[in-house]
C-alpha cells in the first residue's frame, strides 16, 4: 500500500490495474488500518480519476452479494452523498415517486457517513427494516416495484472500510464509487455528484460499467441532486453517446428556491419531511423531489423529456399513489422477520 501512497502523494494517477491491486489492498484484512485512511485521504487531495472509480467500482461490485432478482428493467438513483449541504433524504423520497409512477427501483443506499442522516436512516424511521433476507428483498420488489439495498448487507468485506471512513470523516473515493457498485444488473442510472468539474468522467464510467443509458447531475449550489437554486449540470449517457446539458427550475415549469429552502435534519425531522411531500404539500422540498423523480423518469425512458416526467411525478404525489406506495413497503416490511441477509 506504501508504494500506491507514495504515487498519490507524488500526484501521480494510478492506472486501472494499479487501482484494481490497491483496491485489493483496502479490502485485505492484513492492510494496516492507517495506511488505508491514508490512501484514502490522500487520493481525495489528488482528486479520483474515471480509471481509479472505475476500478475500484469493478472490484466492489465482483465482492458484491447478489440479491438474486429476476431478469427485467431496474433504475437507481443513489447519490454520492459527501456534498455537505445538509438537504432533506431527496432521492430516496424520489425513489417512491419513480415507484408509483411505473418504474421499477433498486435503491442502493447507507447508513449515514458525512451526513445527519443516510437513506437508510430516514428508511428505518418510516419504518422500513434494513435486515431483510435475499428472498425477502425480491419479494419487496416483486410486489412493490421497489426495493432497498443495504450496502454493508450487500457488501460484507466493506465493515472495516465503513469504520475508517466514519473516523475520517470527510468524502473519499467511496462516496463517488458507491452508487457506482449496486449488485442489481441496472438498465439505467440517475445519479448525483457534488463534483461539477468530474460530471461527464463519471458519466464515461456509467458507459463502462454497462448502463444503457444514465444521467449525471452536479446540483446548482453543489448539491449531489438537481436543486432549483440555479442551473444544474447534467450529462446523459445513451447508448454510449455523452451528452452534455443543463436545466434551472424554470425549464420545467418550477419555481427557483434558494439552497435553505431543503435544508433537512437528522432521521425523525427527514422523515417528517418525506412524509409531509406524500401527502401532497407544495412547498421547495415537494418541487425539488418531482424535480429529481422526473430526472430520473427521463433517465428510464418512461418519458420523453424530463418536463413531461415532472408532471408525472407530481401527479403521482398528488393523485396518492406516491403515497400508498410507502404504505406498501411499510406493510411488506413489517411483515417481514428478523433475520440478517445472508449469501
Amino acid at each position: 500500500m506504501k508504494s500506491y501512497i507514495e504515487a498519490i502523494q507524488a500526484n501521480c494517477n494510478l492506472t486501472f490495474q494499479e487501482m484494481e491491486g490497491a483496491a485489493g489492498l483496502l479490502f485485505d484484512e492484513r492492510t494496516n488500518e492507517n495506511e488505508i485512511a491514508k490512501f484514502l485521504t490522500s487520493l481525495a487531495i489528488k482528486g479520483e480519476t474515471a480509471d481509479e472509480v472505475a476500478a475500484l467500482a469493478a472490484v466492489m461490485s465482483a465482492n458484491a452479494v447478489r440479491p438474486g432478482f429476476p431478469e427485467d428493467t431496474y433504475i437507481d438513483n443513489c447519490g454520492t452523498g459527501g456534498d455537505g449541504s445538509n438537504s432533506f433524504n431527496i432521492s430516496t423520497a424520489s425513489a417512491f415517486v419513480m415507484a408509483a409512477s411505473g418504474v421499477r427501483v433498486a435503491k442502493h443506499g447507507n447508513r449515514k457517513i458525512s451526513s445527519a442522516a443516510g437513506s437508510h436512516d430516514v428508511l428505518e424511521e418510516l419504518g422500513i427494516r434494513n435486515d431483510l433476507t435475499r428472498s425477502e428483498t425480491a419479494a419487496m420488489m416483486e410486489l412493490t416495484g421497489i426495493s432497498f439495498l443495504f450496502a454493508p448487507n450487500v457488501h460484507p468485506k466493506m465493515k472495516r472500510i465503513g469504520e475508517i471512513r466514519r473516523r475520517i470523516g470527510s468524502p473519499t473515493i467511496f462516496n463517488l464509487v458507491g452508487p457506482l457498485t449496486n449488485p442489481v444488473p441496472l438498465h439505467a442510472q440517475y445519479t448525483g455528484i457534488n463534483r461539477k468539474d468530474f460530471v461527464m468522467e463519471y458519466a464515461s464510467v456509467l458507459t463502462i460499467l454497462d448502463r444503457k443509458r444514465a444521467v449525471v447531475v452536479a446540483g446548482a449550489g453543489g448539491p449531489d441532486e438537481a436543486t432549483l437554486a440555479g442551473r444544474n449540470t447534467l450529462v446523459l449517457a445513451d447508448c454510449g453517446d455523452l451528452i452534455p446539458f443543463t436545466l434551472t427550475a424554470e425549464d420545467v415549469g418550477l419555481k427557483p428556491a434558494s439552497l435553505e429552502a431543503i435544508k433537512g435534519g437528522d432521521a425523525v425531522r427527514n422523515a417528517s419531511i418525506i412524509r409531509s411531500i406524500m401527502d401532497g404539500e407544495r412547498s421547495p422540498k415537494f418541487d425539488t423531489v418531482v424535480f429529481n423523480a422526473g430526472i430520473g423518469l427521463f433517465t428510464d425512458g418512461i418519458v420523453k423529456t424530463v418536463h413531461e416526467g415532472v408532471r408525472l411525478a407530481e401527479d403521482s404525489i398528488l393523485s396518492g399513489r406516491a403515497k400508498r406506495k410507502l404504505e406498501e413497503v411499510t406493510a411488506f416490511s413489517a411483515q417481514c422477520s428478523n433475520k440478517v441477509v445472508t449469501s
